[in-house]
């Protein structure tokens, strides 16, 4: 009877570790962002800063599920979704250098890339708002009557949505 009081707490600490589980690494999560926003962390369109180093959060077993938050599409919304979860918000840099001209105006045909895992579409469209490069703008494709899409300007005349796992790109 003795011997079983002194192995119910060796069995108790041989479970607790199991319970706490290892953390997410928060590169994990920059590079998922970054992957993500198809923009480097710091730079126009790309998150503000990296995670904090600090953080532990409960590793998920399946793949982090990401999508854009806030109407103006300044953060991106970091989920696990395995029950019950967590979720953070990675705030997006979302100024301009002062005086950086338009590189598409409202109204102007623009070329659309969507991309995904293992695909590449462009297609023809027009631009439902200006901006510079590496803004986010609106736009709408000439082919279709489907509701406009959210896409990051790479150039005068292009703009790409990069389609994530678990996240989208869609208004």
């Amino acid at each position: 009877m003795n011997r079983s009081l002194i192995a119910l707490p060796l069995v108790l600490c041989a479970t607790t570790p199991a319970l706490a589980g290892p953390f997410v690494a928060p590169a994990e999560i920059d590079t998922a962002v970054v992957r993500f926003t198809g923009m480097p962390t710091g730079s126009p369109g790309g998150a503000a800063q990296g995670v904090d180093p600090r953080l532990r959060l409960a590793t998920c077993n399946a793949p982090l599920a990401l999508g854009w938050y806030g109407a103006r599409r300044d953060a991106v919304l970091v989920q696990c979704p395995d029950s019950p979860g967590w979720r953070i918000f990675v705030p997006v840099l979302v100024t301009q250098a002062v005086g950086q001209a338009p590189a598409i105006l409202r109204g102007e045909a623009v070329t659309i890339v969507l991309s995904g895992e293992g695909f590449t579409v462009t297609q023809p469209g027009e631009a439902l708002e200006g901006g510079a490069v590496g803004a986010w703008i609106r736009v709408k494709s000439a082919s279709s009557a489907a509701d406009p899409l959210r896409a990051r300007i790479v150039r005068p005349g292009l703009v790409r949505l990069d389609l994530a796992t678990g996240g989208s790109d869609l208004p």
